[in-house]
């Protein structure tokens, strides 16, 4: 995972005799400390089989941020290596935990969160701390050079409010409406004398192609259910929007609710979006942001998904898996990197919105930091925003967001 970071290729060896005739620059992962090269003392971690409860003791580092399992060697005074597997992996979720009603790791669990570094992408640190101390020692060394990259991403969950809804649903929206404004704002819609409050699709396309924005677009396709309340797929004008949207934009799947307890949900679902694009899609993003390790990922892979944006959590902004670069899905209980490319995303506009209130700081204070901290780093930033939020307010902080955060 660090060495696609670094942009380097290496070779690695067992063979003491080979490593120490090596006159290139060479990095001495091991307990000895004889062999020459940069020097660093490796924790079990990468050398165990299995999955194990390790004792963490977490510190500060003046340079590094924190650390753990720390070692007495020199320069690096930690397993960068097995630290930085640690947290990219998600080993901790795969350890137990207690789930919030959804069956999702909550970010409380998180040493990230306890240890009051969920806000940085800790792991691109230590990759740049690690990097310095190789120019230092091999200056001849040249490092993939990382370009800052910008993907807004829309969750569809229900397409439009009042549309399209069928009689059934019409007539429950109507006895629940409460007052005659609401019923006659309702029939507006419907009557197409009004535009939806969630059509936001003509606005969010013209602001991607006005500030040269890549964008993905994650549409519901599954069947109807307690929490996927979206529009039937087999409803010509729902397709039509799909295809049109799919025009201008990347489009993915946004696996159902349902789709977690079932694989062959999941594929049926892909193959619709799929089907009504008329193309082969690959990306996704989980509905409720349910990720189970490994079960989630698995389904994605046997599906056909080729890379998933769901690596972040859906109730608190920041870095889930301290890593501000694409990576390809470790799967721990075979020991084998996936072909999965992972995406995490740091910044939801529901969280934004819901801190703001919390705190009473402005939502464009909020987002900053973690812009800051991705174009630092040459990272990729995912923000998720949903196409249901986009009054007139939102419409103008979105425009602004953009602005800060486009390359």
């Amino acid at each position: 995972m660090l060495y696609d970071g670094l942009g380097l290729d290496f070779k690695i060896t067992q063979e003491g005799e080979e490593f120490v005739s090596h006159k290139g620059p060479k990095i001495n992962y091991s307990d000895m400390d004889t062999l020459g090269g940069l020097h660093i003392k490796p924790h079990s971690i990468l050398y165990d089989h299995g999955i194990r409860d390790y004792h963490l003791e977490v510190f500060q580092h003046a340079d590094l941020g924190r650390i753990f399992f720390k070692n007495n060697g020199t320069p690096l005074p930690f397993d960068l290596f097995g630290a930085s597997f640690w947290l990219i992996s998600r080993y901790e979720e795969y350890l137990p935990f207690k789930a919030d009603k959804h069956g999702r790791f909550q970010f409380t669990s998180s040493l990230a969160y306890q240890y009051d570094f969920l806000n940085t992408p800790l792991v691109n640190i230590w990759l740049f701390y690690l990097m310095d101390l190789l120019k230092t020692r091999y200056p001849e060394l040249v490092f993939k050079t990382r370009i800052y990259n910008y993907i807004s991403t829309i969750d569809v969950d229900n397409a439009y409010k009042y549309k399209y809804k069928g009689f059934v649903r019409t007539i429950a929206g109507l006895l629940g409406d409460g007052s005659f404004k609401k019923i006659k704002t309702r029939f507006k819609i419907i009557l197409n004398l009004a535009k939806d409050p969630f059509d936001s699709y003509d606005f969010l396309i013209k602001a991607h192609k006005d500030n040269t924005i890549s964008s993905i677009f994650f549409f519901l396709v599954g069947d109807y259910g307690p929490n996927d309340k979206n529009h039937s797929a087999s409803d010509l004008r729902f397709q039509s929007l799909i295809k049109h949207v799919a025009d201008y934009s990347n489009v993915g799947l946004h696996p159902s609710y349902g789709s977690n307890a079932s694989l062959r949900q999941l594929k049926i679902e892909l193959s619709r979006i799929s089907v009504i694009t008329h193309r082969i899609i690959t990306k996704s993003r989980q509905h409720f942001s349910v990720l189970k390790f490994p079960k989630t990922y698995l389904d994605l892979l046997q599906a056909g998904i080729e890379s998933d944006y769901s690596m972040g959590y859906t109730n608190k902004n920041g870095f889930r898996a301290s890593y501000c670069y694409p990576y390809k899905w470790y799967m721990l209980e075979t020991e084998s990197v996936s072909p999965l490319e992972i995406h995490p995303f740091c910044i939801s506009e529901n969280t934004l919105v819901h801190d703001a209130k919390e705190t009473q700081e402005d939502i464009h204070t909020l987002a900053l930091p973690y812009i800051q901290e991705i174009k630092k780093y040459g990272g990729e930033l995912i923000s998720i925003f949903h196409n249901d939020t986009f009054n007139a307010k939102m419409k103008k902080f979105y425009l602004e967001f953009l602005n800060l955060a486009k390359s």
